[in-house]
């Protein structure tokens, strides 16, 4: 068994070795918290719980790092705009991402540090990064030399030559207008932090690299984010981190985006989908196996007749596995391994949409069982299916999507009692062939919001989705 994974830095798919063995340590960059998530900042983070949960079934002990970046350009300028303190717009929005990812199913991380939590690290290592001759002090900002670093621009592919450096206001004094920022002096009103250098604020990528190494070392294993992160962020990280001495990240992984009209989705671009908006219209299940079943690296164009397809899918999915438990009178656990096709699909580069059609095969195959009225072997394709389902984060018995009593679902009993009911008077009716009558109640369930399908063992009721 062996896991593989694209590798943007060599451009091609690498066997995983991981550098202790039994061990995945993983950085993942997380959420900037000027706005509430919209569904293609929230793939981020489902696409690497999916990677996150597979190396978990596989064995391995995962350290998983997601970072908030609390400060930033944006966010001050939100503050501003609103007259609200930078760090109540914060803390506000990284709830919103969390919600988020809560809502989807994503596991939590094994810590979450916040970029304001850690500028003691941010000046030490800038500190070194000055002794080294790597970086500089000009008018209270600190750069960083890229011509000091040899391999600047290996991971984006770039001339240095032909590079423009994106720069914010106020950085002045740069010996080389490719210098990029490490600490950005203090100004008026904004939010600042002592160091050797005078008052100021941290750099965006700086940030990264600081945290990086606090919680993984010197050296970990993957680093992943959007592709959209790879220049300048990327870049920047592995300039800072190795010209400080840091081996840094051995992989790096990057998801591709959610489209809408060919055009990335961004806030900027006015053509965001809010996940707390998508989450009144869809089941956040459905969403998330919208989201998450496509390949990591394919763009996802975003439409409505899309999700309805996602929710179609998933609900023979769901179909099935109520049936199978209704005729087991119970509890089906999940299966102790995934069937062979599924793990061969998943260690290809993640290759869900490959592991999907393993679990559609597997679910029409206990179709066909159910047809003849083969109990046992419904019930192992059953067992099947939620282990590949697990390793998803799909599995729609498991508990976060079976419900709770916080989500009212301890309801479902005394509401199956009173459908019930009203089904028995519907057979009643239609054994005394008064169709209409019949008819008339099951149009008034479906009006209600259920849909009713008559079975070999009699009627069963869902919610429509």
């Amino acid at each position: 068994m062996t896991i593989r994974l694209y590798d943007t830095n060599a451009r091609q798919i690498r066997d995983f070795t991981p550098l202790v063995p039994g061990c995945v340590s993983i950085y993942l960059c997380g959420a900037t918290v000027q706005a509430a998530p919209h569904i293609g900042h929230i793939r981020s983070g489902l696409n690497f719980d999916i990677m996150r949960r597979w190396f978990e079934y596989r064995g391995y002990d995962v350290t998983f790092i997601r970072n908030v970046t609390d400060i930033d350009d944006k966010i001050i300028a939100k503050s501003a705009d609103q007259g609200r303190p930078w760090w109540a717009i914060g803390y506000e929005n990284e709830r919103a991402f969390d919600d988020g990812y809560t809502a989807l199913g994503c596991l939590p991380p094994t810590y979450e540090p916040r970029a304001t939590g850690h500028v003691p690290e941010m000046i030490e290592m800038m500190r070194g990064l000055i002794e080294r001759g790597h970086a500089y002090e000009a008018d209270g900002n600190v750069y960083f030399d890229v011509r000091s670093y040899p391999d600047y621009l290996e991971l984006s592919n770039q001339e240095l030559d032909n590079l423009r450096q994106p720069a914010g206001e106020g950085e002045t004094g740069k010996r080389d207008q490719r210098d990029f920022a490490l600490w950005k002096s203090v100004k008026p009103g904004e939010p600042s932090w002592e160091t050797p250098w005078g008052r100021g604020r941290p750099g965006w990528h700086l940030e990264c690299s600081a945290m990086a190494h606090k919680y993984l070392g010197e050296s970990f294993d993957i680093h992943g984010g959007g592709l959209d992160l790879i220049f300048p962020h990327h870049e920047n990280e592995i300039a800072q981190a190795k010209a400080y001495g840091d081996d840094f990240a051995q992989y790096w992984v990057h998801n591709a985006w959610v489209t809408l009209s060919g055009e990335k989705m961004s806030k900027s671009l006015g053509n965001s989908v809010l996940v707390s908006e998508m989450v009144r219209h869809w089941r956040p299940i459905v969403l998330r196996y919208y989201l998450g079943t496509p390949h990591y690296r394919s763009m996802i164009e975003y439409s409505e007749e899309a999700l309805r397809e996602a929710d179609q899918a998933f609900a023979r999915i769901e179909g099935f596995a109520q049936r199978v438990v209704e005729l087991a009178g119970g509890a089906v656990e999940p299966s102790a391994e995934v069937p062979p096709a599924f793990a061969e699909a998943m260690d290809d580069d993640l290759g869900v949409p490959q592991a999907l059609a393993v679990v559609h095969t597997t679910v029409r195959q206990g179709n066909s069982a159910l047809a003849a009225d083969d109990k046992e072997a419904a019930v192992a394709r059953l067992a099947e299916v939620r282990a590949m389902l697990g390793v998803l984060g799909l599995d729609p018995l498991a508990p976060h999507w079976s419900g709770g009593a916080e989500k009212g679902e301890d309801l479902h009993g005394v509401v199956d009692t009173l459908v019930r009911l009203v089904l028995d008077q519907r057979e009643s009716a239609r054994s005394r062939k008064d169709w209409a009558t019949a008819d008339a109640i099951r149009d008034r369930l479906n009006q209600s919001g259920l849909a009713i399908e008559d079975g070999a063992q009699g009627p069963r009721w869902t919610l429509k989705s």
